[in-house]
């Protein structure tokens, strides 16, 4: 009967299959053999190789062998001697590469054992903490030496990269290909889509089960045309199918990305988008402008509007508050012309244009007091300068105990207070019947027993009515209108009101914006992309046919620097406000002469 041996488990089993191709084939002392049956017990055992065997008294099988009450079994600095002894072996048994793997302590295990192999072979005996001293200083050298190979082969990729780039051109070029494909699977696969599947079905079930089903179906179909699209082209178009069953189409990309703040469509072939105050061209386009066109349609009729050759222009909003401007021919020349002003999901208060650079504190503390004094206070500027942003971080500081009335056509204000109606006009029907204006909307809400009334943006003869509210108990109230200069907002205020009064005279009606306004921040985004608050001007009262108003702070220019933003300083006028005594009725007054100082 053949004897049967059982082998001990190699120390080094984790690191094996790592070892250099040099030392790949060393294999370990073979262990004695021992006996596993009782004729085997009786038979002598077959001795080692002589080449792999270990003296017996040297010969620890385990780190308890060691005594650990014995101080050291080597002379002084000897660890350091026999660390530079076993160091080129380690070296040599570990793959570098794999080294800088694992984790630190598997490399230590790994690396405690092979210590305790060659101390072996040498005759050394260690106590427990000489052991761990050893393989600490072994560990960190070949950690040491690993990271400088990593460091070696990165800067060769580097190089090899840096040699073969790949030129822009030819990566853009690359993509664009890849969508022009998609797009294309698009148009084919899409009518045939239509029929295969219950419309009526499809919208009833969520956009995750629709996704998986719409999966296989398009699968399907493109095997049927022979088009060939990997998985991420495959992930696109069935994205894409579903924005156009379910949302905006193309549209639903640029919405779902936060870095833009404007999206312009002009026509099924161009959509520029902002980003940081700047224009750019996307890559978005339509199939044409019938697209376009249902696109345009979906828009409005979600908020009970629409858009027709007998009504080509509309205002709108998205669900999330995104104010749409849409016009569509023969007004617009080209094609539908989409214009889509998002909000930031991210709450801007006074603090946060402070940080952004808008304002500077001392203007915080102004405005925060000014608001909370009840301050009627106009917000002027241009086009996407930032006033209904700035009004919405103004609205905050609106009492949580008030109540709020909002006038816009189309509804667009965040306001965080939870006392708010929110009122919006209404264009005529077919018919030409049915319009609520907003002046009609300023008058009903004198009835409604506002706090406050705010105004999204006052174009026309509504001013009249909103300037007699202000003038009736309504103190704290809000608009904005467009305007290049505080002086410009006052012209363009007593221009809006003889639009609704016509035989007012000049004196009367300058009177009642005097009386009426207390306040005007003019709002501007400068070439930099930057929106920033560049004067605060508050109107004191009228010196015979003019009203006299005097600058609290002004933002002045002064150059700009490498990185292209603008460098200037916002300046205060170092006067005494006028509307101090209504802020001293708050307890405010002291805050507000030091922000003055």
């Amino acid at each position: 009967m053949s004897d049967h041996t059982e082998k001990t488990v190699d120390p080094l089993a984790r690191l094996k299959p790592r070892l250099s191709g040099s030392r790949a084939t060393d294999k370990p002392p073979a262990p004695p053999e021992k006996p596993v049956s009782s004729e085997s017990t009786a038979a002598p055992a077959s001795p080692a190789p002589s080449s792999a065997s270990v003296p017996a008294p040297m010969t620890p099988t385990a780190a308890s062998e060691f005594d650990p009450g014995v101080a050291s079994y080597l002379p002084p600095n000897k660890i350091e001697d026999l660390r530079h002894a076993l160091l080129p072996k380690v070296v040599e048994k570990i793959d570098t590469t794999f080294a800088s793997k694992i984790h630190p302590k598997e490399l230590a295990r790994g690396i405690g054992a092979l210590v305790m192999e060659l101390l072996n072979q040498q005759g050394e005996q260690l106590t427990i903490g000489e052991q761990r001293q050893l393989v600490a200083s072994l560990l960190g050298d070949v950690l040491e030496r690993a990271h400088g190979l990593r460091l070696k082969r990165m800067n060769e990729v580097e190089a090899v990269q840096q040699q073969a780039q790949v030129p822009i051109e030819e990566v853009v070029s690359k993509a664009s290909v890849a969508r022009d494909q998609v797009d294309d699977a698009k148009r084919k696969i899409q009518p045939l889509l239509i029929q295969r599947i219950d419309i009526g079905a499809a919208a009833k079930l969520d956009r995750a089960e629709l996704a998986k089903q719409l999966n296989s179906v398009v699968a399907e179909i493109l095997g049927e045309l022979k088009l060939h699209l990997n998985l991420a082209e495959q992930r696109d178009l069935v994205t894409m199918l579903l924005n156009d069953m379910l949302g905006l189409g193309p549209l639903e990309i640029l919405l779902a990305d936060d870095s833009i703040s404007d999206i312009m469509v002009n026509g099924p072939n161009q959509t520029y988008v902002e980003r940081k105050g700047k224009l750019e061209l996307s890559d978005i386009k339509f199939n044409d402008n019938h697209h376009l066109m249902n696109i345009a349609t979906r828009i409005v009729t979600r908020i009970g509007r629409r858009i027709d050759e007998s009504s080509p222009l509309c205002d709108a909003r998205l669900e999330d508050g995104s104010r749409v401007n849409i016009i569509i021919p023969p007004l617009a020349i080209d094609g539908v012309s989409i214009s889509i002003r998002k909000f930031s999901k991210k709450k801007i208060d006074i603090d946060t244009m402070v940080k952004n650079g808008s304002i500077s504190s001392q203007m915080a503390t102004v405005l925060k007091i000014a608001s909370r004094a009840r301050l009627n206070i106009v917000i002027s500027g241009g086009t996407g300068s930032g006033k209904t942003t700035t009004l919405n971080a103004l609205s905050r500081m609106i009492d949580l105990g008030e109540r709020v009335v909002t006038i816009e056509d189309a509804a667009e204000l965040q306001l965080q207070q939870p006392h708010v109606v929110r009122l919006e006009t209404r264009p005529p029907n077919l018919e030409g019947e049915g319009e609520i204006t907003m002046r009609d909307l300023v008058k009903n809400s004198l009835r409604m027993r506002p706090d406050r009334i705010i105004m999204g943006e006052v174009r026309g003869s509504e001013a009249f009515d909103m300037l007699q509210a202000m003038n009736t108990g309504h103190d704290g109230s809000l608009c904005t209108l467009h305007a290049n200069r505080p002086r410009e907002t006052l012209m363009r205020l007593e221009n809006m009101v003889g639009m609704a009064v016509a035989n007012l005279p000049s004196r009367a009606l300058r009177m009642l914006i005097a009386s009426a306004v207390d306040m005007i921040v003019q709002v501007s985004r400068m070439r930099d992309g930057v929106r920033r608050i560049t004067h605060i001007t508050e109107v004191v009262g009228m010196e015979g046919e003019v009203i006299t108003t005097q600058d609290l702070f002004t933002y002045e220019f002064s150059g700009e620097g490498e990185d292209g933003k603008l460098i200037g300083q916002f300046k205060p006028a170092g006067v005494r406000p006028h509307f101090t005594p209504k802020a001293e009725y708050y307890g405010l007054d002291k805050a507000l002469l030091e922000a003055m100082s």
